[in-house]
């Protein structure tokens, strides 16, 4: 079914348009798309409903984007290496000395970009919830304490919320200032983005909230799941991703809050469009009006694939189907979510949110959507735009 939609498009994009359209008719929700290239902004598209503020989900409409805020996580801490103020090899521990503590000596900010560090998730012990993330202070020195699930850079495992709060410590400690306040004076001002990590009250009124499905899978059935695949539930690792696994999901459900807005949440709670996303991904590619973010020798090195030879860490098994691939901070193309193919880079976030850049044709893509679908298992059907948009971009290579 076609549904309405607002915006604009340059002439060859009709094709985006109307997959957008088509998509979207089976969607409760709202959503965006806007694409850039060669910097200048070639599909802006939004639709739907936003039931919180009862309105259409329009141009302005902000929702939380999820773990698309690791891509720009990360862009900050690019953005401190270039200028040579951060080692992304170097030991964390030389700027953070308590992260030295047990055994985390010489674990550094690339272990951690790319997912291998060791510290995916919490020690279930150390009591951090969905609450206790919404301060950067609890979180930080949990971390700070204990010892990695895994040897660091022998296994990769997505690092959930402490990917934020690892990346963000490193970026205050050298810059000076929390990472959303780096974020607004580094990317969002120049940029003139309406994308914040911490939002200010005065934004509020713009958020839709989020949509979530009833069904949730709760810690017993993780642990059932663990006990079927022959794995101990009671072992660190798998305890502390059942810890990770229930306590994300209490925290998607606070970011519906004035108070899961206004925190700063680096992996997960970025506020923004999908006009903001896109122009952020394009001005790491090239100059977007006379501001471009990171070099293209910054790009290519955060683009190298660095997790394909690397399995789970043990006890967790290598479960059938494809593995995510990282990565200095980005997530890489796969089966499930292909970009623009090899070269993309980029990040999805929780529900369906999708973002990403292909430097070699100067595309660079945003999808914001505020109805949590997708399954993180197979393509979401909302992402149909992605099929003739890769179609254009490989005739005009």
């Amino acid at each position: 079914m076609m549904t309405e939609v607002g915006g604009t498009i340059a002439p060859g994009f009709e094709g985006v348009r109307e997959a957008f359209a088509e998509a979207q008719g089976v969607d409760a929700g709202g959503a965006q798309l806007c694409v850039y290239r060669a910097g200048e902004r070639v599909v802006d598209l939004w639709t739907g409903w936003d039931a919180t503020n009862q309105r259409p989900y329009g141009s302005d409409t902000l929702t939380v984007l999820m773990s698309c805020t690791k891509a720009m996580t990360a862009i900050c801490a690019h953005i401190l290496a270039e200028r040579g103020e951060i080692d992304l090899e170097a030991p964390i521990a030389r700027v953070w000395p308590r992260f030295a503590a047990a055994g985390k000596g010489e674990i550094t900010l690339a272990q951690v970009l790319s997912h291998t560090s060791g510290l995916a998730a919490f020690d279930p012990a150390a009591g951090i919830d969905a609450a206790a993330m919404l301060d950067r202070g609890a979180p930080t020195a949990a971390l700070a304490a204990m010892s990695p699930l895994w040897p660091p850079g022998s296994a990769a495992m997505y690092h959930f919320v402490t990917f934020g709060f690892l990346v963000g410590e490193v970026v205050r400690r050298v810059s000076g200032v929390p990472l959303g306040a780096f974020f607004a004076r580094e990317i969002a001002g120049p940029l003139g983005l309406d994308l914040w990590i911490g939002l200010p009250a005065s934004e509020e009124r713009r958020v839709a909230h989020h949509i979530r499905p009833p069904a949730r899978i709760s810690a017993d059935q993780w642990r059932r799941l663990l006990i079927s695949a022959g794995v101990d539930p009671e072992n660190r690792v798998p305890a502390a991703m059942v810890e990770a696994f229930t306590s994300t999901d209490e925290l998607i459900d606070l970011m519906n809050s004035p108070q899961g807005h206004a925190a700063e949440v680096p992996a997960g709670n970025g506020i923004g469009n999908a006009r903001s996303l896109a122009r952020a991904y394009a001005a790491t590619i090239g100059e977007v009006d006379g501001v471009r973010l990171l070099s293209a020798r910054t790009i290519d090195r955060a683009r190298r694939p660095l997790t394909d030879a690397l399995g789970p860490p043990p006890p967790i098994p290598a479960m059938g189907g494809e593995r995510q691939r990282f990565g200095l901070g980005f997530e890489l193309p796969r089966g499930i979510i292909p970009m623009l193919g090899e070269g993309s880079f980029g990040h999805p976030g929780a529900g369906g949110r999708l973002a990403f850049a292909h430097p070699e044709s100067g595309y660079a893509v945003a999808f914001v959507c505020n109805n949590m679908l997708w399954d993180n298992q197979t393509p979401d059907p909302r992402w149909a735009w992605n099929a003739p948009l890769r179609e254009i971009a490989g005739r005009q290579r």
